[in-house]
């Protein structure tokens, strides 16, 4: 009789790993959770960057307008967006260092506009802190996969550049249903590769795949 093979589990550091990249991945599912019960509930008037508003004190707006939206479209393409950052980069970094790109990266995006937009009344979008969110995941991801990740690093620069020059991109403002601020994409962008860059350096970065 042929003895059975052993039957092995998963090591404590590989069951680590898929607990973590489970928990990383709910806080994009409750992210856009947050965005479309937000958006049910009708606070996206409430909510959204207001100017007038930030002046006299209500300077939680500065990060609560990243989170709500023009309409159901709007909202769609941003959840969209998350889903393929998610897809492409999420599994680089720790929930908690994701909740510190998408609040860092949101309020960077209010305090620019605030700071350098003044003739910008309102604004809402998850845009801008999406763009901090790929930038942040790509930088880390070109450890692992650094062809890959410069190609996308430099379209997504290039796009940055494009909108900086040219404006928004060709049906961008159509399918949102309102005017694209590119500037927010900017802010979003730099706050996110400033942030990125300190959790790099801190060594938060999961390198879970062999090297290109």
């Amino acid at each position: 009789m042929i003895p059975a093979e052993p039957v092995t589990s998963p090591t404590p550091v590989a069951y680590s790993a898929k607990r973590t990249k489970r928990i990383a991945l709910g806080v994009a599912a409750g992210t856009a959770a947050l965005c479309v019960v937000l958006q049910a509930t009708g606070l996206d008037t409430t909510l959204r960057f207001d100017r007038e508003a930030i002046d006299d004190g209500r300077w939680w707006l500065l990060l609560t307008g990243n989170f709500v939206h023009l309409g159901a479209s709007h909202l769609l393409m941003n959840i969209a967006g998350l889903g393929l950052v998610t897809a492409l980069v999420w599994k680089r970094f720790a929930a908690v260092d994701w909740l510190i790109l998408i609040l860092g990266s949101s309020v960077v995006v209010g305090v620019g506009l605030w700071w350098r937009n003044p003739e910008l009344f309102w604004y809402v979008g998850f845009s801008g802190t999406l763009h901090g969110l790929i930038i942040a995941g790509t930088l880390a991801d070109l450890r692992v996969w650094p062809r890959s990740a410069a190609v996308l690093l430099v379209a997504v620069a290039g796009k940055l550049a494009w909108e900086q020059l040219g404006g928004a991109l060709p049906g961008s403002e159509s399918f949102a249903g309102g005017n694209v601020i590119v500037d927010a994409h900017l802010y979003g962008a730099l706050g996110g590769a400033l942030i990125g860059i300190a959790l790099i350096l801190a060594g938060r970065v999961r390198l879970d795949e062999p090297e290109a």
